[in-house]
This record gives structure tokens, C-alpha cells and sequence, in this order.
């Protein structure tokens, strides 16, 4: 008589819902970046009811914490949840994601490609924000504007990627851009400057 051969459960089962692990994956895999309801669903293509309804289960547990920002709700996971550590064992457990984490703890190698970002001949203004940013909640990681040639700057950007671990959203622009946009209250850096973000370089002032 041939046994039955059991299966080990699929991971949605164990967690309640295939949206829910989802969410779980694209929260632990992302601590300190937050998501709006709409860029949720998109991200990972799930029924925008079935999103607010684990939302508010992940909410209530304690597992992500959420914040208002230019009218729109924003979530992201709570790094002071109790089992923050073992669930991002359990949903960064990949290898990509593990090199990734270990990249982000190499403060030194990253802060030396700021470095080398911001001295490039021309840059006029360097802002972090999004993901290399603790708290900030912007869609773009890095805010580059000057005269240097824009192959010199993705150049750096691409270093500065190795040194993270993954990909970052950029902007390039000349000065004279910047300023005029900044003059507008332009939207675009509105959404920038509005959250948390890190000035690294500013010559002349127009940033604060």
C-alpha cells in the first residue's frame, strides 16, 4: 500500500490569506518606506476591499502603523512590533533579501557614495528622501539638480544602488529647474521636501 504523501500547508493558509501575505511580504521587505491604499493594490495586484480589509487586521495586531500626508493615508510596518524580527526572517528568508539587509547595515561604504555623489563638479542641491529616509513617505529616494552631465550622476546612482542593495527612484534636473518649481510650489518637490528627507547638499539655500 502506497502512503498518501503529505504537503506542507501553503503559506497563505498558515497566515489567514493570500492577501495577507502579500502585504506581510511587501512591508517586511520594505521597513521604513510607506504605501497609500491605490499604490498597495497596484504593487500587488489584489482587490482594493480585500487590501483595506487586511490593512485593518494588520492595523489592529499591532504589525504596521499609519500616518496622513497630503490627504491620503499612508501604511507601513511598525519596526517596534514584538515579532518585527522573526516575521522578517520569515518574509526577507530569500537570499536576495538577506545580501540586501546586510548591504544596508555597511553605513560606512554607504555614506562614502553620498559622498562621492555629492562632490561631483556642478551638483547644486542632493536630497535623500523615500526609502533612505527613516519616516519619509515620498515616492522618489534621491533629488539631484545641477549642471553635471546626467551619465556622470545615474554613474553614481548605480554605485550607490550596489552599495544599498536595490533599486532607487531618482530625479535629475538642472538648478534652474529646481529653483523655478520650488517657486511654483511645484507638486513634484512639494511631495519631496513635505515629508522627512535629508539635505546633503544645498548651495544656496533654497532648500530650507
Amino acid at each position: 500500500m502506497v502512503k498518501e504523501k503529505k504537503t506542507a500547508p501553503a503559506i497563505d493558509g498558515l497566515f489567514g490569506s493570500k492577501t495577507r501575505v502579500k502585504l506581510l511580504h511587501l512591508f517586511f521587505n520594505n521597513p521604513g518606506r510607506a504605501f497609500y491604499v491605490r499604490e498597495i493594490t497596484r504593487i500587488i495586484d489584489e482587490q482594493i476591499n480585500s487590501v483595506r480589509r487586511e490593512l485593518a487586521n494588520l492595523l489592529n495586531v499591532g504589525v504596521i502603523k499609519s500616518s496622513t500626508a497630503d490627504n491620503k493615508l499612508y501604511y507601513e510596518v511598525s519596526q517596534t512590533y514584538e515579532h518585527f524580527s522573526s516575521f522578517r526572517e520569515i518574509f526577507c528568508s530569500n537570499k536576495a533579501s538577506k545580501k540586501s539587509v546586510a548591504k544596508v547595515d555597511d553605513v560606512s561604504n554607504i555614506n562614502n557614495q553620498y559622498d562621492q555623489l555629492a562632490s561631483l563638479p556642478g551638483i547644486r542641491a542632493l536630497v535623500l528622501s523615500g526609502i533612505l529616509v527613516d519616516g519619509s513617505i515620498a515616492q522618489i529616494d534621491l533629488l539631484v539638480a545641477g549642471s553635471t552631465a546626467k551619465t556622470k550622476v545615474i554613474a553614481e546612482v548605480k554605485q550607490l544602488e550596489k552599495a544599498i542593495g536595490r533599486e532607487l527612484n531618482f530625479a535629475f534636473m538642472t538648478y534652474d529647474e529646481l529653483y523655478y518649481r520650488i517657486s511654483l510650489k511645484d507638486r513634484f518637490i512639494s511631495e519631496i521636501i513635505g515629508t522627512k528627507h535629508t539635505v546633503l547638499v544645498d548651495t544656496d539655500g533654497i532648500l530650507q
